[in-house]
């Protein structure tokens, strides 16, 4: 959907022009300046909802007496966030923080459909995980290929390992007793 909307000649350059805007009109998945952030918004916009789910059920964890007892206090609305409810969303958004941290090292379906050959044989929009398919398949260098996959699931162990060991480790230490029963 969003390489037809953003090719040339697209929806989005057709609106553009409709409202006036035709300088605005741009190579958007072609442009070696401009092809990265074009994919950030549409993987911005392909994961927010993800992040919003998680963050609704992060909420509906937090005790409404909490914030009753707050605003009995005297405390304002943002006071109220900013004390309660963002340190009770911490969790969550650790883990959103994890899973988002993952899935960048690991982008691929979104670039990989959207993106024009040439312009991510540039490097322009190219990640770990598309340099690794044009190299190890249609490159055939099979033994490149396996390198730059080990590499990549290396890199994303030891941030893994680095963000469970300085990030959850608080999340989790109260579920870990280290006694068995």
């Amino acid at each position: 959907m969003w390489k037809l909307l953003l090719t040339g000649g697209g929806t989005t350059d057709a609106l553009l022009r409709s409202i006036g805007l035709g300088g605005l009109v741009r190579p958007w998945l072609a442009d070696l300046d401009i092809v990265i952030w074009t994919l950030l918004f549409v993987l911005t916009w392909k994961y927010v909802g993800f992040a919003i789910i998680l963050l609704l059920a992060g909420l509906s964890n937090v005790p409404p007496e909490l914030t009753e007892a707050a605003e009995i206090d005297g405390a304002s609305w943002w006071q109220i966030q900013r004390h309660i409810t963002l340190p009770l969303l911490g969790p969550t958004i650790r883990i959103w923080m994890f899973l988002s941290m993952i899935g960048s090292l690991q982008v691929f379906d979104v670039i990989w459909v959207t993106s024009v050959p040439a312009v991510r044989s540039l490097g322009a929009s190219a990640t770990m995980a598309t340099y690794m398919v044009d190299n190890g398949f249609f490159a055939r260098l099979w033994g490149y290929g396996n390198a730059i996959a080990v590499i990549l699931f290396v890199i994303s162990f030891i941030a893994a390992l680095l963000f469970q060991r300085f990030l959850l480790r608080r999340d989790i230490e109260g579920a870990v007793t280290g006694r068995r029963g």
